[in-house]
């Protein structure tokens, strides 16, 4: 059995030009619920209803207001449809209204749509005939041009059955929706029920919704329960894209709502006050854009008012299109390939509209071609939004994608597999970065080692640590991790122990060094066991203490001085005479006591229990109490 998929339908065309009743007809559900409408006669808000095909499928349909006072309106609710009804009434023809609502259908990118011919029993059939011809006219050269037409009656009933049946055959041609993405509800209505507290609407473009997930609500970015769905009125406990959505919020109050909130899921959306975008002005607009001109911006359910930042020009004449960024006076949620619609800032007006190709982008200097080819590259499509993400962020994880472009979580894994196998992106880790970014920071590891070998010939290697340093401070330890070992495996680096160094690197010391080290050499040889700290020993050389450290770094490397700990330090036969010690006490007793140690190798306390805690961490012995038995004691 297939699956079941989900699309919305939705009404256009000029005000009383029968939608409502078209809709009452198809779905037997009067949309207009305000009284104002039913007194008016005209709808003014959004409507709903679902549509029960004969196939079992159950469409959502939107009824939007034609009237030109409630274009803002209409915009909420026809962002989302899948197939719009251009409806016509037969004896009035094409209207202003009807122009302009093909426009924004246009500007929107609808998929699918029919024409509806309207009042038909109150026209002669040849009547019929020219206003067709008026229609096919007016949608030339648009996604309408080859629609089908349908001639109904919503009085009568003639023409129905042959709409649902038009209906039905385009849905099943439709693609699904991306039910495997991260959910996302743009709230058109939201409403208090006594008892059961905030609810909202709204088509789910996106994802699932169940009962008792948590969503996220931006703004104001509050997390809160799903406490009860109804998809199309009726209650369920999972809601997919492309239904008609109601959400009942556990917790949340409904004055922290307005149109344009999202639902949706926590920590995949973000407010943004600006957004890079292809912005094309109509052939009709009544004059050009101006850089910085104010506009009213429809984004979803959102209206805002924006600025226009045209980057490479300073005006853009009807007709044009451009590649720019959009300021808002507040923030919205926005999402690559969003598609928006511009209305001049007064006398407002429908000019133009386009979408969306970065949701985050940074501010933009004018009149750069290094800008525009950029941009060029994100609009290219959604791998090539990736990766230029990637180069910005310098490395990320996948999380942090699917983020910033609100694709689900297999494309983006499909992409970024995509973007590896062309050579374009390298995971390292469980974060990603571009090919280009990975061999930068080879070659500053690269660097900073043949720098440590240059500036500081004693040491065996850049220590570990310092050499991660290099990199910036968000790459993950598991990420510099793996970029070392394939750089050792390549034979770029050897490294040994803490210390990273180029293959066949060997210290050389120079005359000067070399008799500095034969010093702190001597002064350990002769102290013995009986060692004192570092400072006491080394205090009186006249030597700056960078050069003594590089001195004592170069002679734990070789094994001549052995660290017992950051103050404790012994010769290596010193050492040598402790460990024989320690294995012949334990032949002969199994267990040993500070004082024991101490008078065995004829030193100090203070030097026998850091040689007894340097045995312990090497698990050479275990400590009981006030006493020492033997653990992994190494053979002589």
């Amino acid at each position: 059995m297939a699956e079941p998929r989900f699309h919305i339908i939705g009404t256009a065309g000029h005000v009383d030009h029968g939608k409502t009743a078209l809709i009452g007809r198809l779905t037997g559900i009067d949309t207009d619920r305000l009284r104002e409408e039913k007194e008016r006669g005209i709808s003014i808000d959004l409507g709903f209803a679902p549509l029960h095909l004969p196939d079992g499928t159950v469409a959502g349909v939107v009824d939007v207001p034609g009237h030109e006072r409630f274009i803002h309106n209409m915009l909420a609710g026809i962002g989302g449809i899948d197939l719009v009804l251009l409806v016509v009434d037969v004896n009035e023809g094409v209207m202003p209204q009807t122009r302009e609502h093909l426009q924004i259908l246009k500007l929107l990118k609808i998929p699918r749509g029919i024409l509806v011919l309207t009042k038909c029993d109150l026209a002669e059939a040849d009547w019929l005939d020219i206003v067709e011809e008026e229609i096919r006219e007016e949608v030339a050269g648009t996604f309408l041009a080859e629609a089908p037409a349908c001639r109904v009656s919503s009085v009568t009933g003639a023409g129905i059955p042959e709409l649902i049946a038009t209906i039905q055959k385009i849905l099943v041609e439709l693609p699904p929706r991306d039910e495997d993405g991260p959910a996302r509800l743009p709230i058109d209505r939201h409403f208090t029920i006594s008892g059961f507290g905030t609810v909202v609407t709204g088509t789910l473009l996106s994802g699932r919704i169940k009962v008792g997930d948590l969503v996220e609500v931006i703004p104001p970015g509050e997390t809160v329960r799903v406490r009860e769905l109804q998809v199309h009125g009726r209650k369920a406990e999972e809601a997919r894209a492309g239904q008609r959505v109601a959400v009942n919020l556990a917790g949340f109050e409904r004055a922290d709502l307005e149109r344009g909130a999202v639902v949706a899921t926590p920590g995949f959306f973000e407010l943004t006050s600006r957004v890079d975008a292809r912005l094309t002005l109509l052939k009709e607009a009544p004059r050009s854009l101006r850089f910085r001109d104010p506009v009213h911006l429809h984004l979803g359910t959102a209206r805002v008012t924006a600025k226009v930042i045209l980057l490479d020009r300073d005006k853009l004449e009807p007709g044009e299109s451009v590649l720019t960024q959009i300021q808002f006076d507040q923030p919205l949620v926005a999402h690559r390939q969003d598609r928006f619609i511009v209305r001049s800032y007064s006398p407002m007006t429908t000019i133009g509209g386009g979408q969306i190709i970065d949701p985050a982008p940074p501010r933009h200097r004018r009149f750069r071609p290094e800008v525009m080819t950029i941009l060029g590259e994100l609009e290219s499509g959604e791998r090539a939004f990736l990766l230029q993400k990637l180069a910005e962020l310098v490395c990320a994880r996948g999380k942090d994608l699917e983020l910033t472009s609100g694709l689900g979580r297999e494309r983006v894994a499909g992409h970024l597999d995509a973007l590896a196998a062309a050579g374009q992106a390298r995971r390292l880790g469980d974060q990603w970065l571009t090919e280009a970014t990975a061999q930068h920071w080879e070659r500053l590891l690269l660097d900073a080692v043949d720098g440590c070998h240059r500036d500081h010939p004693l040491l065996p290697g850049i220590p570990h640590a310092t050499l991660k340093g290099v990199l910036p401070a968000k790459v993950a330890p598991k990420a510099f991790e793996e970029l070392l070992t394939g750089m050792v495996a390549a034979g770029t680096f050897e490294q040994s122990g803490e210390h990273v160094a180029r293959p066949g690197f060997v210290p050389r010391p120079s005359g000067e060094q070399q008799r500095l080290i034969d010093q702190i050499t001597e002064l350990y040889r002769r102290a013995g066991t009986q060692a004192n700290n570092r400072n006491e020993m080394l205090g009186a050389l006249p030597a700056p203490a960078e050069t003594v450290e590089t001195s004592l770094a170069f002679l734990f490397s070789r094994g001549e001085l052995v660290r017992l700990s950051d103050e404790m330090i012994f010769h290596r036969d010193a050492y040598t005479v402790a460990l024989t010690a320690l294995r012949e006490h334990f032949n002969s007793k199994p267990t040993l006591t500070l004082g024991e140690f101490r008078d065995h190798i004829g030193s100090a306390r203070k030097q026998t229990q850091a040689l007894l805690e340097h045995f312990d961490a090497l698990k050479y012995t275990m400590r009981r109490g006030d006493e020492r038995v033997a653990w992994q004691l190494p053979k002589g």
